[in-house]
């Protein structure tokens, strides 16, 4: 039997947070907003570099194989420091490690477009990531503990907007700013945000003690155990289909220090009276919920970013300009849903909310799994409009569960886990399709080249003709034959990619729509709405 819980919310809200109907000044506003910009350029600069790439690998004489380093650098760092950001925010005090975070994000951003070879890029995205991780879970924390409880659904709908918009965008800009000025100034433009960023820090926050021996008392031993098992895990996730997963000696030791890392957290995580992030959370049904429900959001928000941009680069022949004009129709339509949701969220069962936008985004993902190698910018505008009309209902709403009757010391490590898992489950979904795209496209291939057999009368017809249009062109016959079953060759190859996208498509939208089920094991709730009850 299920409960409405709304209560909870206002009566947990942390101390000095404002009580529901309270004024809230320009101060506050400006430090939740500067949250935001932080969190968007920090999920903002995962994926940049993705369309940059081939520009980045060229400049600094490294392979393709060697470059995917650079986004798994951040990566990992990224995952580690979200667990941590608890415990700096209790040494430091809010203001002081948002802003040290930011300089160092902006120093080292600047760094990056600065690098000299492969390995003082990898570096760099390394310490990145590391400072900019931060800035994540402290967006939603801002939120829950600035804001009085009938303007967290408003606060909450600005932090989905960072969650979803960003990882569409990432390519997109990317590719815009490499074509514009050249690939450096991907990691310069972070100064544009970063400095308003620290000036509404330093102006909307109030300077806080500092607390040093926190550092000092901290557990350290599980902080090691974490920062192992997730870095090993992101390393394994990554780099696993281009290694054959575990063919390779370097997969397994890495999936084995995973394993190790990740145990050890937990153990010790249970064991000690004030570890570093409080995992005992996992306990609570709806925050258990809305964790395993972000790590599907996860793989949907960054598995269908990381396949439609590469079916439209190798299918269409787009070029990163184009597909961002694609791209942009999941992002922009967000802008316009996102409060419609956030009011929505005040008057109806969050459940049926979530469980209409997991349905769009499912639908939206299983309209790309019948695509074909014509596919391009007018076939695919709708399922990009109804993708971007079902993210907001679930960011939002899944915030909002992980969030609900959280108690006010445990705030920073709800959103730090809620976060963190949404992070995991993108590298879970990426390495998921990766490893798909591969083996679906060899099968394909097999059961494509089966059909187009040499002495099929159909393939021997097409052929001739094309044999016949390259003697055209001026070819000797025994090159024209060789042309002829070249060209057949790459249309096989083509129409084999075409079905092992289709085929990663259609494993998203069914992951999303199952996953609507473990979402009615949640309570019910609401948003907290105005006056001063605090919810209905």
């Amino acid at each position: 039997m299920s409960t409405t819980i709304t209560k909870p919310m206002a009566h947990n809200a942390p101390a000095g947070a404002p009580a529901n109907g309270a004024h809230i000044d320009a101060r506050t506003w400006i430090a939740v907003l500067a949250g935001m910009l932080g969190a968007f350029m920090a999920v903002l600069d995962i994926q940049i570099t993705n369309s940059s790439l081939r520009d980045i690998l060229g400049s600094l004489s490294a392979t393709q194989e060697e470059g995917s380093w650079i986004s798994t650098a951040y990566l990992c760092a990224e995952i580690v420091v979200i667990p941590m950001t608890a415990l700096f925010v209790r040494a430091l005090g809010q203001r002081r490690y948002l802003m040290l975070t930011t300089a160092l994000f902006l120093g080292f951003s600047t760094l990056c477009g600065a690098a000299w070879s492969l390995s003082s890029m990898i570096v760099f995205r390394m310490m990145q990531g590391f400072t900019g991780g931060a800035l994540i879970p402290m967006a939603m924390t801002l939120v829950m503990t600035r804001l009085p409880p009938a303007k967290r659904a408003v606060g909450m709908a600005m932090f989905g907007l960072t969650a979803t918009l960003a990882p569409a965008m990432g390519p997109t800009l990317g590719g815009y700013l490499t074509e514009l000025y050249g690939w450096p100034s991907i990691f310069y433009i972070n100064w544009v945000p970063g400095v308003l960023l620290i000036a509404g820090m330093y102006w909307g926050i109030d300077r806080e003690p500092m607390d040093l021996k926190a550092l000092v008392k901290a557990d350290w031993l599980g902080i090691a155990f974490m920062a192992v098992g997730l870095a090993s895990l992101t390393i394994f996730l990554e780099e696993g289909n281009s290694k054959d997963w575990f063919e390779s000696g370097f997969i397994i030791t890495f999936a084995s220090l995973a394993l190790v890392g990740i145990l050890g957290w937990i153990v010790i995580g249970f064991s000690r009276p004030e570890p570093f992030v409080n995992l005992r959370l996992y306990g609570q049904r709806n925050f258990l919920v809305a964790t395993v429900l972000s790590a599907v959001i996860g793989m949907g928000l960054y598995g269908s970013s990381f396949l439609l941009p590469l079916f439209l680069g190798q299918i269409a022949g787009y070029s990163p300009m184009q597909i961002g004009e694609v791209i942009a129709w999941v992002g922009l339509p967000q802008l316009f849903v996102m409060p419609f949701v956030a009011r929505l969220s005040q008057k109806i069962d969050n459940r049926i909310l979530c469980s209409f936008g997991l349905g769009l985004f499912g639908v939206s993902c299983l309209m790309n799994a019948y695509m074909d190698a014509s596919t391009g910018y007018d076939q695919l505008m709708l399922s990009q409009i109804i993708r971007a009309l079902g993210q907001p209902f679930v960011m939002l709403t899944l915030s909002n569960f992980a969030m609900a009757g959280i108690p006010p010391k445990d705030m920073t490590s709800a959103s730090s886990l809620f976060n963190m898992t949404r992070n995991l489950g993108g590298s879970v979904g990426i390495a998921l399709l990766a490893t798909a795209l591969t083996n679906r496209e060899h099968f394909h291939s097999e059961r494509l080249g089966e059909s187009v057999s040499l002495v099929s009368a159909a393939t021997q017809a097409r052929l001739d003709a094309l044999t016949q249009s390259f003697l055209a062109k001026g070819f000797d016959p025994a090159t024209a034959a060789q042309q002829a079953i070249g060209a057949i060759d790459r249309i096989v190859r083509r129409e084999s990619f075409v079905m092992a996208y289709n085929d990663g498509f259609f494993i998203v939208g069914m992951i999303l729509l199952v996953a609507i089920i473990p979402l009615w094991f949640s309570d019910k709730l609401k948003s907290p709405s105005g006056g001063g009850g605090g919810g209905h």
